[in-house]
């Protein structure tokens, strides 16, 4: 296996951080705090304007942690923000679920590419 963080899920770290400081921060603060150079963030947004999603591109950039951004529409303000360590899979739709459902398709084709680079075939 490999290890892997979702920073959406702990309920507490989220409502302290948006508590604390401001809600933009609620990934941010977690991919500073955890990441470390030669990680990688995968970033979701359909519309690219999430501001909480942007500070999250933000602090991988500075801590040299790659991104990868799932966006849609014209990819937003995260196109903007996005480094030459970067890579943004865009959907080129302006219909949300659209956009989710070829996400998810991308997320299950990375995963699987993933588990071929590191781990090699299963066969």
């Amino acid at each position: 296996g490999l290890p892997g963080i979702a920073l959406t899920t702990d309920s507490s770290t989220l409502t302290s951080i948006a508590n604390d400081t401001e809600f933009r921060h609620i990934f941010s603060k977690q991919v500073t705090a955890l990441g470390q150079p030669g990680d990688l963030l995968l970033a979701i947004c359909s519309s690219g304007h999430s501001a909480n999603i942007i500070e999250a591109i933000h602090a991988a950039n500075k801590s040299d942690i790659a991104v990868i951004a799932l966006t849609g529409q014209d990819g937003g303000l995260i196109d903007q923000v996005l480094n030459s360590n970067s890579v943004e899979i865009r959907v080129p739709s302006t219909v949300t679920a659209r956009i989710q459902e070829v996400h998810s398709l991308v997320i299950h084709i990375l995963c699987e590419l993933l588990d071929l680079q590191l781990l090699g075939p299963t066969e």
